[in-house]
């Protein structure tokens, strides 16, 4: 395969949008999402900036087009095999989806800036909250419910993927510093705070999140044993 510096003069490079995203995602691994650029991406594939823009109209369109390739096979990962699912409670169900979905967005860096804001319709993004909903609708949650408790679970979920990644990110200055949180609390009055300091400075990430998911269920059972309730 002939790369930029050894095409033939005069050949343009034959872009497709599903390679176009492939290379976007590597240069996000590569560098983060801050040095992700029309134009950085245009070098990489050896074409100008230009032609970029027939295949996604503004960087917004890009971004949207990886956030859906990150959600690739997430519904299949949590998903259980015909008849499986009836074994296993809905709440189990539920938190597999919103833990996939966290690894899916942790595998890239910036995974979770890159996915907040963006609205795909793609099947990666409708299969998950197909998954979900589907999975809630069947436990008995109404239509309204069920629509309601995805946008919590994919809120909680990227939020927390967002702090998570921001706060282990390298040369962010503005990244979770234990130590000057210690030296903040120490310098005021906060008894409660320091009594909460080993917690509130742990790196356990995934402790952080399933506490979160577990409170975030165990408000859902509540809502669906009001629901059974004469």
């Amino acid at each position: 395969m002939s790369s930029p510096s050894t095409r033939a003069r005069g050949r343009p490079a034959r872009l497709d949008r599903p390679g176009t995203v492939e290379t976007a995602l590597r240069l996000l691994d590569e560098s983060g999402l801050d040095a992700l650029t029309m134009r950085r991406l245009a070098d990489a594939l050896g074409v100008q900036a230009g032609a970029l823009y027939r295949h996604f109209a503004t960087k917004q369109e890009l971004l949207t087009a990886m956030a859906e390739r990150m959600l690739a096979g997430v519904p299949a990962a949590a998903g259980d095999g015909p008849g499986e699912g009836a074994a296993r409670d809905w709440s189990e169900q539920l938190a597999d989806l919103a833990r996939d979905l966290r690894t899916a967005l942790l595998a890239r860096r910036d995974g979770a800036r890159v996915f907040a804001g963006t609205h795909s319709t793609g099947v990666n993004t409708l299969g998950f909250a197909e998954a979900v909903t589907g999975v809630l609708r069947e436990a008995g949650f109404g239509d309204e419910g069920a629509a309601r408790a995805l946008m919590t679970v994919a809120g909680f979920t990227v939020g927390h993927t967002l702090e998570e990644q921001a706060a282990v990110q390298p040369g962010n200055e503005d990244s979770a510093d234990p130590e000057r949180l210690r030296r903040a609390v120490a310098s005021g009055s906060f008894p409660h705070l320091t009594a909460s300091l080993p917690t509130l400075t742990s790196t356990d990430f995934t402790g952080h999140f399933e506490f979160g998911l577990r409170l975030l269920v165990q408000g859902l059972r509540a809502v669906e044993q009001e629901q059974e309730q004469p």
